[in-house]
């Protein structure tokens, strides 16, 4: 039920257990982020905005499952993402790298809650066009980058240097330009792939080099989940422009000939 999930029109008028626990679950999670990253423990904060971005997936499949989709949810749900992947993310890049700009004076201080700002903005933004464009997009495409995959960007850039040692005043200078960034591409017009016509169903086939494109995946996940969550989140952040512009191009190129 969330952007990363695109839903019909709810049928129904009442409140359902069911997804909304998992929606709540999903709002936890990105609390948890928030309190986490004011204690320090920003690898713990990454990792319950991950687990956040779990649930949220799950609870618009429960709903349409259970036949338990309704106007609550949905508006309930988008509250979540906001926490969860908006303002989640934005205090955790600030208590990670954002705030230590304030030592090289008060306007770069104003820069680093600016930057946080402009990607909580940003995510807020998305969440409100997504859902006022829910009944006439193409499900196949995002306009913009999916909040959940926005805060994957963010939060795995940070798991991933935490991890390895690194301390975010290393990256006040760089964390500005990549919050920045990411909550423009929320923003933006560029198209991204949306996952909804992958096979998932019982009685749909894929080619044999699916699975060994799953293994390849796998296996290096497991050994450096964070290291493999931010090249491929940063792939896929790449993607949208790359395709976008490509389109154009050869939108062109036929006008051209013809």
């Amino acid at each position: 039920m969330s952007d990363s999930t695109p839903v019909r029109t709810p049928r129904h008028r009442g409140i359902y257990l069911l997804p909304n626990l998992f929606t709540t679950g999903a709002m936890f999670a990105g609390f948890y982020a928030i309190v986490a990253s004011i204690g320090g423990s920003y690898s713990e904060a990454a990792i319950a905005v991950f687990i956040a971005a779990v649930l949220d997936g799950m609870d618009g499949r429960v709903a349409r499952l259970t036949g338990t989709q309704t106007e609550f949810g949905v508006q309930y749900d988008s509250l979540s993402d906001l926490i969860s992947f908006g303002l989640a993310p934005s205090l955790v890049m600030y208590t990670w790298s954002l705030s230590s700009l304030k030592d090289y004076g008060p306007t770069w201080g104003k820069i680093g809650w600016a930057a946080a700002f402009i990607y909580a903005a940003c995510a807020a933004l998305r969440l409100a066009r997504f859902n006022t464009q829910v009944a006439v997009i193409d499900k196949r495409y995002f306009q913009g980058l999916a909040s959940p995959a926005a805060a994957a960007v963010c939060m795995s850039f940070v798991w991933s240097w935490d991890k390895a040692g690194a301390t975010g005043e290393e990256f006040c200078f760089v964390m500005p330009v990549v919050a920045v960034i990411v909550g423009l591409l929320m923003v933006s017009r560029f198209r991204y792939y949306s996952f909804k016509s992958l096979p998932m169903g019982e009685r749909d086939r894929v080619p044999f080099l699916w699975m060994i494109v799953a293994v390849l995946v796998l296996v290096p996940f497991f050994v450096a989940p964070p290291w493999v969550l931010l090249a491929v989140s940063v792939l896929y952040m790449l993607s949208g422009p790359v395709m976008t512009l490509w389109g154009l191009a050869t939108r062109r190129r036929r006008r051209g000939n013809g």
